[in-house]
């Protein structure tokens, strides 16, 4: 972030280590991303795993876990790393997001120990992709009402289902597969080549174009009981995956808005309408004012969630403040900025645009704002409005 946006002096509250770890995103961003994602996102492709495989060879994957090849970061870490993947752009931080809190971490979680052992160490390395399967073509924000099935069948287990926006889905090598079974709500280890597993990719998206998302459909696939997550019981094991994603979103739609911010900045103080850069009007002085005083306060509130979870005290209805919260000012920050950029606000030469459009997906994904808004008004009337 430049200096002119860090209002609070925010940078001298982080330490050493968490600085090195941003730098260092922040340079493999620049190098690596930069330079080609206005054509991927274009073009609607992305290298994922070649871009896995760099990321797990910096520790990125996974990187809030400890053991089995990852880092054992600190929150703070692993937020700013999801701030600095984001300003590069959404997709990128949900491929890292999806494989290390949703992914990995379910099986880091409540695998058992010769799961953990099997999956993680490749999966650290980028060298294996997971996927997460629990929403479904039909039951988006109400996971409770799902309809994928999996019954017992002598010793194994059969999955019937499918499941629909899955990042990673067609590149993965494993999926957790969330299913409804007579004891209530499983987690499942699922390899993607075993029998009656098909994943199609999704295209034609508008948003969240340098991303690969897709489709999973379970025919009758046939796995063996030491598949199933033993640590899984109920809904509320997904439920805490989740919480494990929506923390990371937290910090990186800040890291989208930054980036529109930096770049309308730069603008601004170098256009020249009337005779003097429209930095210098005072309508454009109110939007920056606006826009950095958001960003400003977003990232306090990241950080004090980071400074919480790495004590151990972060409740998941605090995750949904941060969510709620920073994807909302994130998106009005990208569309205030294309006002500011005007024409050029809709060229895909500047990523004011593409950053808008990827965080109207980021503000559906991992609850909607309407589902955070529940959530916190549950938290403080104490009444339950789901259902």
């Amino acid at each position: 972030m430049t200096a002119a946006l860090d209002l609070l002096d925010l940078d001298p509250s982080l330490t050493d280590e968490e600085r090195q770890i941003r730098d260092v995103v922040r340079h493999l961003v620049d190098d690596r991303v930069r330079p080609h994602v206005a054509d991927w996102y274009e073009q609607g492709r992305v290298p994922a795993r070649e871009l896995a495989r760099e990321f797990g060879a910096l520790g990125l994957l996974g990187m809030h876990l400890t053991g089995y090849g990852c880092a054992g970061a600190s929150a703070v870490a692993y937020g700013l790393a999801c701030q600095e993947l984001e300003a590069g752009d959404s997709g990128l931080r949900s491929l890292v997001s999806v494989q290390g809190s949703l992914a990995m971490y379910a099986i880091w979680r409540y695998g058992s120990e010769e799961q953990k052992q099997r999956w993680l160490p490749s999966m650290a390395t980028g060298e294996a992709i997971g996927c997460f399967g629990l929403t479904e073509p039909d039951h988006g924000s109400d996971p409770a009402s799902m309809a994928t099935r999996a019954r017992r069948d002598g010793g194994d287990w059969l999955l019937t289902g499918g499941k629909m926006w899955i990042t990673n889905a067609p590149i993965a090598d494993v999926a957790v597969i969330w299913a409804r079974t007579d004891e209530g709500v499983r987690g499942f280890a699922v390899p993607m080549d075993t029998p009656g597993v098909t994943a199609r990719e999704i295209h034609r998206k508008m948003s969240l174009r340098a991303s690969v998302t897709g489709e999973i459909a379970l025919d009758d696939v046939r796995l063996p009981a030491d598949a199933q997550l033993p640590g899984a019981s109920g809904l509320k094991a997904p439920l805490s995956c989740l919480t494990e994603a929506r923390y990371g979103i937290v910090w990186g739609s800040l890291g989208a808005a930054r980036d529109c911010l930096e770049t309308t900045l730069a603008y601004a103080t170098t256009r020249t309408q009337f005779g003097r850069p429209i930095a210098g009007f005072q309508l454009t002085q109110a939007k920056l004012a606006d826009m950095a005083v958001e960003l400003v306060k977003g990232q306090l509130l990241a950080l004090h969630l980071g400074r919480l979870a790495d004590a151990d005290r972060l409740r998941p209805d605090q995750v949904s403040v941060g969510k709620l919260n920073n994807v909302r000012e994130a998106l009005a920050i990208a569309r205030q900025c294309r006002t500011i950029l005007g024409a050029n606000g809709v060229s895909g030469e500047y990523p004011v645009m593409r950053h808008a459009n990827n965080l109207e997906s980021v503000l559906t994904y991992e609850g909607t704002s309407e589902i955070h808004q529940l959530v916190v008004g549950q938290r403080l009337t104490g009444l339950s409005a789901f259902a």
